[in-house]
């Protein structure tokens, strides 16, 4: 979308409706929102860290008279990348689907693979260097502090802030078990969480891709203009029929050569994704296979090697320089 360039920080959307943005896009560099009638507010989602999200905070509040006290928050899902902010309103009603709530209380009792990684990643070999590069290096992440949502739903809830209407509707498992859209109808606006990854390859861990291309067709019905993503830039509903397409691509493609024999690691290399170059965080395609495989009923890869091969990918990527079509130029068939 033209009228809103990718830059970092805080964006009029119109309206009372504003969006903050962290480019590139990629692990951790997520999106926000903030909603705003009279002198009531609503934000959608905190940051990785402390710090990235008292930046926010001062921004919209320099902006935003009525920001210096956040009424509510929603949490769009549980991943820390749009929750791990929450200490920093957390005077604050916070509102987040169950499941979300479930999985934001599991992971602050100490059930989150991936944080014991970044944590002793020097103990996990090329998985543990390549998570340590895209988010423990960039983020504070030792001081992470977990606080969670104090009001939860089922599946839809309705919101005011001054007269304006918010509807959440959670729509996961998609992304996450609890993912929530959080839609503007008045405004034509809707902030969906990491249902949409706008330019960005999605990161697809352990999630149910037919019911995450269900949710990409239940947002298509939307009336809205606007749609903050989780991650990228500013989009429209043509993202979301971009994402849906990419989805359903690496379903049938991953399923050709699950079908064949094609071991996950080759699979990856052997579907050509052209039609994606030049988004943000390629190497998740080994992730995006694995998981695809394990629905098809193969055994769960093993999180680790598929970390790796990703964290090799991305090295050999780097090093290939600008414009490099990498491994995938000798891969012909089937993609």
């Amino acid at each position: 979308m033209s009228r809103w360039t990718f830059t970092k920080g805080l964006h009029d959307l119109g309206n009372g409706c504003l969006a903050y943005l962290q480019p590139d896009g990629g692990w951790g560099y997520s999106n926000a929102g903030l909603i705003v009638d009279g002198d009531r507010t609503l934000l959608v989602d905190t940051l990785f860290d402390k710090p990235l999200t008292a930046e926010m905070l001062a921004s919209m509040r320099s902006a935003i008279p009525a920001a210096k006290r956040i009424d509510r928050v929603v949490n769009t899902h549980a991943h820390p990348d749009h929750t791990a902010g929450n200490a920093l309103v957390a005077d604050s009603e916070i509102i987040a689907s169950l499941a979300t709530f479930e999985d934001m209380k599991r992971m602050s009792e100490g059930v989150d693979p991936i944080q014991k990684i970044m944590t002793n990643w020097q103990n996990f070999g090329e998985a543990g260097a390549y998570l340590h590069e895209v988010m423990g290096s960039r983020f504070d992440i030792a001081e992470r502090e977990h606080v969670l949502p104090t009001r939860h739903f089922d599946s839809e809830m309705d919101l005011t802030v001054g007269d304006k209407q918010v509807h959440l509707k959670k729509i996961g498992p998609a992304h996450s078990r609890g993912d929530t859209l959080v839609h503007v109808p008045k405004d034509r606006i809707l902030f969906s969480g990491d249902v949409l990854f706008n330019q960005v390859h999605p990161a697809i861990v352990s999630v149910n891709i037919a019911n995450w291309i269900e949710a990409c067709d239940h947002v298509l019905t939307l009336d809205v203009d606007v749609i903050v993503p989780g991650h990228g830039p500013i989009a429209d509903l043509n993202a979301v029929r971009t994402q849906r397409d990419y989805l359903q691509y690496f379903q049938v493609e991953a399923r050709k050569r699950f079908d064949a024999g094609m071991p996950v690691a080759e699979a990856a290399l052997d579907i050509s994704i052209d039609a994606f170059r030049g988004w943000a965080d390629e190497e998740r395609i080994f992730i995006t296979v694995a998981n695809l495989y394990q629905s098809f009923g193969a055994p769960p890869p093993p999180m680790l090697d598929m970390m790796a091969l990703a964290g090799r990918y991305r090295r050999d990527k780097m090093a290939c320089g600008p414009g490099c079509t990498h491994q995938h130029h000798s891969h012909t068939h089937g993609g």
